[in-house]
């Protein structure tokens, strides 16, 4: 019942945008000219909720067509989400019984979406960084809960779900936010993650791979079975503190997570050894303290290739205040640093002055691009002003094209 209503909610977006989208097409003229070289990233976020632009049949050629005329340069397509993997997936079907997400794949006739979207990205220049959103996380309903209830953790008292709040959700009281975790610490579990991430590494053009703030573990969690037994072991028999936020215990977890990280890493850059490790995490305080995820220590030992920090933050001042912090600050000094930016939700447009502002405070801060999340919001039917008034805007922002910053660390 709950997978169908799922689909009926996709299934009237699709038939949303087709009508929308049919309307809101034409394109911006460009002037040529003699074009200053510039170094920027300049990205967006493809997702698969309250977003038709990987099931309408013409969705992701013209998304491509658009991002590519207005002068992106980067697209992190969703690849992972509730269960499912958004491309052929050989891993996914030999642990869950599904190759691909159903429904995407009725609704593309069986081809394969992330082919499609890098062989026409890359026609088009455009980094192709395909964005394992989902994580650990999973769906109570999905096959991959039900067919490994091991690889699950849970915290104490036996709750083993936490309300995620995804921005793009529709309703944000919605079942469907009551997410499952996979446990990051089992070796089974972490050997799924690096086959899917790797499967695709090897499979497909890609530029890299993302990870957000998802890669990690809730707080609360970490009092399954084999956790228990796992910490029992390396602490003479004790068991982990009762406290959530004990700071040994916090830093023990976390550390797990870290070793995990580098373990992708160095099997990732094997098989491609230039292919970028993206991250885009909650501010540090924020990620460390409830997901576990010590990111800011990532990049200090050098396991992150690009960092993209999700600042989606409506005033000015406390998206300027984020974006200032030390964590930050220090990335910035070792590798490309671009700033996620809100361009709007279903539920929460934002005007496309804000979207102006927030991009001139990211510049003026001299960080080394941008991402919007996400495509549906630039100038699609959720945007507050009409799609051609958006898109005149954003080719104003975005000018002159830009390349992404080059970046070359030695393979450790």
């Amino acid at each position: 019942m709950i997978s169908r209503l799922f689909n009926l909610l996709i299934a009237l977006g699709f038939l949303f945008s087709v009508i929308v989208f049919s309307v809101a097409s034409n394109s911006v003229d460009l002037k040529t000219t003699n074009n200053p070289l510039l170094t920027e990233i300049r990205g967006v976020w493809l997702t698969n909720v309250a977003s038709g632009v990987l099931f309408v049949p013409w969705g992701i050629e013209r998304a491509i067509n658009q991002l590519a005329e207005l002068n992106f340069n980067t697209i992190y397509p969703v690849v992972w989400n509730r269960g499912y993997t958004f491309y052929q997936s050989q891993v996914a079907q030999s642990v869950t019984g599904d190759i691909t997400e159903p429904f995407l794949n009725f609704m593309n006739g069986g081809t394969d979406v992330l082919k499609k979207i890098v062989t026409l990205g890359k026609k088009k220049n455009l980094t192709v960084i395909p964005w394992f959103e989902y994580g650990f996380m999973t769906p109570p309903n999905s096959n991959l809960a039900r067919l490994h209830p091991e690889w699950l953790t849970n915290g104490r008292k036996g709750v083993n779900y936490v309300n995620a709040n995804l921005r793009e959700d529709i309703d944000s009281s919605s079942i469907f936010n009551q997410q499952l975790w996979l446990n990051p610490l089992h070796p089974q579990v972490q050997n799924f993650i690096l086959d899917l991430i790797l499967e695709v590494v090897k499979n497909y053009d890609v530029d890299g791979i993302q990870v957000d703030d998802h890669f990690g573990m809730p707080v609360q969690f970490g009092y399954d079975t084999f956790t228990v037994k796992l910490y029992q072991k390396e602490h003479l028999g004790k068991i982990p503190p009762s406290d959530p936020f004990n700071s040994e215990w916090m830093s023990w977890r976390a550390n797990k997570i870290t070793s995990l990280l580098t373990r992708i890493r160095g099997e990732m850059k094997k098989i491609k050894p230039q292919a970028k490790i993206s991250v885009s995490p909650n501010s540090q305080d924020y990620a460390y303290k409830y997901y576990l995820q010590d990111w800011q220590n990532w990049v200090k030992q050098n396991l992150v290739d690009e960092l993209v920090l999700q600042v989606y933050r409506d005033d000015n001042q406390s998206f300027i205040a984020e974006i200032q912090k030390p964590a930050v600050q220090s990335a910035l000094k070792k590798i490309p640093v671009s700033i996620g930016i809100s361009s709007g939700t279903l539920t929460s447009p934002v005007n496309i002055h804000s979207v102006k502002q927030k991009v001139q405070i990211v510049r003026d801060s001299r960080f080394l691009g941008f991402s919007f999340f996400y495509w549906e919001s630039l100038w699609g039917y959720i945007s507050p002003e009409s799609p051609q008034q958006r898109r005149r805007t954003f080719l104003k922002i975005l000018e002159y094209p830009a390349v992404r910053p080059v970046f070359f660390r030695k393979i450790q």
